[in-house]
């Protein structure tokens, strides 16, 4: 059964992306006061405490990773979010990269921080947990305070280790036990290719829990992933390296939302050029092995080359023209020539656009040209009631006998 977690979203309200927070084992929400302060400007975020953590409830022992997913699940489901940006630091990124692999559709982005597929062995933790239910979180809170950070940091602010100790010191013992047995039965190697979101994996350099190797495993293992090694940086990195976390997690969270803006730009510019009918056509014939092209070329051809400024779309028609014109794809050619002609290309420009490429380009495929011109002006003439215009009576004879009927 799943817990109601305590939380707190931040940040520019409907329409933003939104980023989820999944913290360290022995930590509240208040770890990533840094990210949230920064990342809020422009995401919502959404800062967690896991169960047996922070405000979140401490149901008795023992959690899985999965009943932890659960729980983040069930709070995405309570704030109607269908899906987030899913950001994890050790025990949080366990979760997260069950999220991933158990409910990928969830998740858009998956950020790993000083993780690990597989934590050492069970009976570490199953003694931890011991200790933990016998003597309090208070017992162990130095010794886990001297994993989070270099010693170079800890001697510098002592008050940063104080209160870090405070945090662990506060967790719940039966939340923290239970947890520590959640991370004994964790692993998620033979799940890590299962992982389809785009993935950013962080290491701290100094890290003694989660190590540049087991970050490195990880990274391996996730198809496309991306690895950064902070240096200096123990175990939450995400504190020592504040800034380069908050800036390395800002920019991979927007990356796939420069993608679906260049998307539904591209899909405007797309259907005002070949017209509705032709991209609604196009969209219902896509299947899964297609569906990678057509996110490309409407990001690409009609989101970024056909959206610049530099050129009117009129011109851009008259280019596009002569050069499949020039190359011979026809079935390509035949389609722009339609598509011009329910816009703004009259017949006089396609016959100068189909001589000019014959001189250049050969005659034979401007030849070709002229046919599918033909046959367009037509079928136009046909449905909207006027006659054929120059397109027809002015290609040369010798090209219109070539051409056929």
């Amino acid at each position: 059964m799943t817990v109601t977690l305590a939380h707190e979203l931040t940040g520019p309200g409907p329409g933003a992306p939104t980023v989820v927070l999944l913290g360290s084992l022995g930590s509240d929400r208040s770890m990533w006061d840094p990210q949230v302060r920064t990342l809020s400007d422009r995401f919502n975020v959404l800062a967690v405490d896991l169960r047996g953590h922070g405000a979140s409830p401490t149901p008795p022992g023992p959690y899985t990773v999965a009943e932890l997913g659960g729980d983040v699940l069930a709070l995405l489901d309570a704030l109607a979010l269908p899906a987030a940006h899913v950001v994890g630091l050790s025990l949080g990124g366990a979760v997260a990269q069950w999220l991933a692999t158990h409910s990928s559709r969830r998740v858009q982005t998956l950020t790993l921080l000083c993780t690990s597929a597989r934590f050492g062995e069970p009976t570490g933790w199953l003694d931890r947990a011991a200790a933990v239910r016998s003597e309090g979180t208070e017992s162990i809170a130095e010794a886990v305070v001297d994993r989070w950070y270099t010693g170079e940091l800890a001697a510098r602010d002592p008050e940063l280790v104080a209160s870090s100790r405070a945090m662990v010191a506060a967790t719940s013992d039966e939340g923290y036990a239970a947890c520590c047995e959640a991370l004994s039965g964790w692993d998620g190697r033979a799940d890590l290719a299962r992982i389809a979101a785009p993935t950013l994996v962080i290491a701290g350099r100094q890290d003694p829990a989660t190590t540049p190797a087991d970050l490195r495993s990880i990274a391996e293992g996730i198809a496309n992933a991306t690895l950064h090694v902070l240096d200096p940086g123990a175990h939450l990195a995400s504190v020592e390296q504040a800034g380069r976390v908050t800036a390395l997690i800002a920019a991979h969270v927007a990356g796939p939302a420069q993608r679906s803006a260049a998307y539904e730009t591209g899909m405007q510019v797309r259907r005002a050029v070949l017209g509705d009918a032709h991209v609604d056509r196009s969209i219902a014939g896509t299947t899964e092995f297609t569906a990678p092209f057509q996110d490309f070329i409407t990001r690409t051809a009609w989101g970024d080359v056909w959206s610049r400024t530099g050129l009117d779309h009129h011109t851009r028609r008259l280019l596009t023209l002569a050069i499949l014109t020039a190359v011979g794809n026809e079935h390509e050619l035949d389609m722009h020539i339609r598509a011009a002609l329910r816009d703004d290309v009259t017949p006089e420009e396609l016959v100068e656009v189909f001589l000019h490429t014959a001189i250049y380009a050969g005659v034979p495929n401007s030849n070709r040209a002229f046919a599918l011109g033909k046959n367009a002006l037509a079928e136009h003439a046909g449905s909207t009631g006027t006659a054929p215009g120059a397109a027809t009576a002015g290609a040369p004879a010798e090209i219109e006998e070539q051409s056929g009927p």
